[in-house]
């Protein structure tokens, strides 16, 4: 593991999991894995219960991680891989909010809500294909919705106080030459200056914004149905 990720998820994770790879620090572990490869649901689902992990076997082929579920574990993953760097993605709260908001926590509302006919036969046919899909919504709960937020989610002032603890927190507990805290924004300059790696010759990937995010579970559950793997992560 070279590089641990411990910024929220709607602060640039998937752009800078594109760059990671991009700079030859992948395959880089995302939600996106766990949600393209169901099995690995049970693996955090025993952690969210507070079973002991072995983050070796989680990680395993993978140099790099952002995102939650990780993200939530920074501090074990630090100490666990002593010689991995730190980025914190940032933004700024109110808008990591309205990002989070409109797309992480309006998946978890609809979720305890009925949903339209095609998602939830997309969704069975889905279960049947792989049983961690059926799981997922236990462990995203139990780590992010209750473990990171309370229970609270919905409660705009709450979250973004939990943003801003989250922020301060992995800025005192992580040596400054160790981290990087960084907002996709700024692009390859600081990134690669931190991980001494050379600037590459094309644009900073930009990926993932709300609408993409709204139309990739109905993608991603047909995938897993059809019995097709990610574009995205198949090629690193």
């Amino acid at each position: 593991m070279k590089v641990i990720g411990a910024g929220f998820g709607r602060t640039g994770t998937a752009s800078l999991r594109a760059a990671l790879e991009t700079l030859g620090l992948g395959p880089c572990y995302h939600m996106h894995v766990v949600i393209d490869e169901p099995f690995r649901v049970g693996h955090w689902f025993d952690i969210g219960e507070g079973r002991p992990p072995d983050w070796d076997e989680v990680f395993a082929g993978f140099r790099s991680t952002v995102d939650w579920p990780a993200a939530a574990y920074w501090r074990e993953l630090a100490a666990h891989y002593p010689d991995a760097k730190v980025v914190l993605t940032v933004r700024d709260p109110e808008r990591w909010y309205e990002s989070a908001d409109a797309t992480i926590f309006a998946r978890e509302r609809a979720r305890q809500g009925r949903r339209p006919l095609r998602h939830r036969v997309l969704q069975r046919l889905a279960e049947r294909r792989s049983p961690g899909v059926a799981l997922y919504p236990r462990m995203h709960k139990a780590i992010i919705s209750d473990g990171v937020f309370g229970g609270r989610a919905g409660d705009r002032a709450h979250a973004i106080e939990v943003f801003r603890r989250h922020t301060e927190e992995v800025k005192a507990a992580i040596p400054p030459g160790r981290l990087l805290v960084y907002e996709v924004r700024e692009g390859w300059e600081p990134l690669c200056a931190f991980l001494g790696v050379p600037v590459p010759d094309e644009p900073f990937p930009r990926v993932n914004d709300r609408e993409e995010f709204r139309r990739g579970r109905s993608r991603r559950l047909l995938r897993l149905i059809l019995g097709r793997r990610s574009g995205v992560h198949a090629a690193s």
